[in-house]
């Protein structure tokens, strides 16, 4: 099983959200990864972007560039 580590989540309204927010960020090189939302957090739709927590500025950066608004970012373990 794999261990769980603390991750920056990023929730979105929309499915097409969170798939432009993954073409955004292949594009941009800015690392993450696709995920089903966490069970501890509620959100609009059933997928969320995950990050390391450090990289909080550059995901932000990268969404802004585009115009895309997230529906909230967390820190959980995921």
């Amino acid at each position: 099983m794999r261990q769980k580590q603390l991750m920056l989540v990023v929730t979105f309204h929309t499915t097409a959200d969170a798939m432009a927010m993954e073409k955004t960020c292949r594009e941009q090189d800015v690392p993450g990864r696709l995920i089903p939302v966490p069970r501890a957090i509620s959100a609009g739709c059933g997928l969320a972007w995950s990050a390391p927590p450090e990289s909080e500025e550059l995901v932000g950066a990268a969404m802004a560039r585009v115009g895309l608004e997230p529906e909230a970012m967390h820190r959980c373990m995921v």
